[in-house]
């Protein structure tokens, strides 16, 4: 379905990462409010699971497959599909298709999924056609790119669209904002020590710009910014994009 097509539609369905609902379910519910204030009808499947992607970059293909058939069952329709995660996006997006066989009838349905999931910055902007959401936050805010959604994605200026549009916000780029905070899932677990000097670096980049608050799109990396944050006494405020856009 392509986004000309998508654009028409106003019942979106909400898919949840893994993350956000055990750890920040707040942050569903902010997209949700956004969604329902820019004019769109929004469900979110009680029955949903993970998107497979821990399995699959672990090498559990296998596994990784029986969760992306769950997804799509759940998910295949004729509306776009919005998620708070540009991680898993990118996971349904451009893996699933190649968990099957080509010219299988999955194969078909993972194809067809893959073009109606979206990150939400990626959809208020690019295929709602929105930039001003009607936040509003006084603050001076800094932006972390996380690596699958600007490098599986391409999705880098649209939540810098969404941002500046926020009324009494000052938006400070960091120095490297493009630049790994360490997370990378199970690269955390691994090599932490490795990923507590990358993070460490992320950490002093922030404080740097001055910002009393950064934000990103993907609570694996927030939530890992902002327990070295925590541990290391500052005081910046970290929080997820649809959070901040829901402030009023």
């Amino acid at each position: 379905m392509s986004k000309t097509a998508i654009r028409t539609l106003r019942d979106i369905t909400l898919f949840v990462q893994c993350l956000v609902d055990a750890a920040a379910p707040e942050v569903a519910e902010a997209m949700s409010a956004v969604l329902e204030r820019t004019g769109h009808r929004v469900r979110c499947p009680k029955v949903q699971t993970c998107c497979g992607q821990p399995a699959f970059n672990a090498g559990y293909r296998s596994v990784a497959r029986d969760a992306a058939r769950r997804f799509i069952e759940i998910f295949e329709g004729e509306g776009p599909v919005v998620c708070p995660s540009g991680s898993c996006v990118s996971m349904v997006r451009h893996h699933y298709p190649s968990l099957f066989p080509d010219g299988s009838a999955w194969r078909a349905r993972a194809e067809r999924m893959a073009g109606r999931v979206f990150e939400l910055s990626e959809f208020l902007v690019d295929v709602a056609g929105v930039t001003d959401v009607g936040g509003r936050l006084a603050a001076r805010v800094t932006y972390h790119e996380s690596c699958h959604l600007l490098r599986g994605l391409g999705v880098s200026e649209q939540p810098r669209k969404l941002l500046r549009a926020v009324r009494d916000l000052e938006l400070v780029e960091m120095f490297n904002p493009d630049r790994c905070c360490g997370f990378g899932g199970a690269f955390s677990v691994k090599y932490p020590a490795i990923s507590t000097a990358m993070v460490d670096d992320k950490v002093n980049n922030i404080l740097a710009s001055g910002a009393e608050v950064v934000v990103g799109c993907d609570m694996g990396c927030l939530l890992n910014i902002e327990g070295r944050l925590s541990r290391r006494g500052a005081d910046v405020q970290v929080m997820h994009i649809a959070e901040l856009l829901n402030q009023r």
